[in-house]
């Protein structure tokens, strides 16, 4: 038996070439999946690893925080204003404070960008290619 003869790219029929491209267009979609993936999970470690310094920080802060707030209620104390009026105007403060933070902490959540920019990118040079 002889082989089959090899066909060139020019001899190849149009169900020939649309298999082939259906075949590089799942390959293509695949990568960009998997890049997807690769970005989503970067962004993911990244926020995560922020978020965990953001809670240890928190922690420490909260601990200095309540230390402070006690000198300063027994310093007004001292100062002539009844106890319980001290306690009152330092817990006013301090919530007033710990409200913009959250706010402010809040707002820059917010402002985080997690959508997938270099697929998107990748995915509308791909649709503009087809066209």
């Amino acid at each position: 038996m002889h082989p089959a003869p090899q066909t060139s790219k020019e001899d190849r029929s149009l169900g020939e070439l649309l298999a082939e491209l259906t075949q590089e267009v799942v390959t293509l979609v695949r990568q960009e999946i998997a890049l997807a993936r690769a970005e989503m999970n970067q962004k993911a470690a990244h926020i995560g690893k922020q978020v965990g310094l953001l809670a240890a920080g928190g922690a420490l802060a909260y601990a200095g925080l309540l230390a402070i707030v006690a000198a300063v209620v027994i310093l007004l104390d001292r100062a002539g204003l009844p106890l319980w009026l001290s306690a009152l105007l330092v817990g006013i403060v301090i919530t007033g404070i710990g409200g913009i933070l959250v706010r402010n902490g809040l707002n820059a959540l917010k402002r985080q960008d997690l959508a997938p920019r270099q697929t998107l990118e990748s995915l509308k040079a791909l649709k503009e290619d087809v066209q």
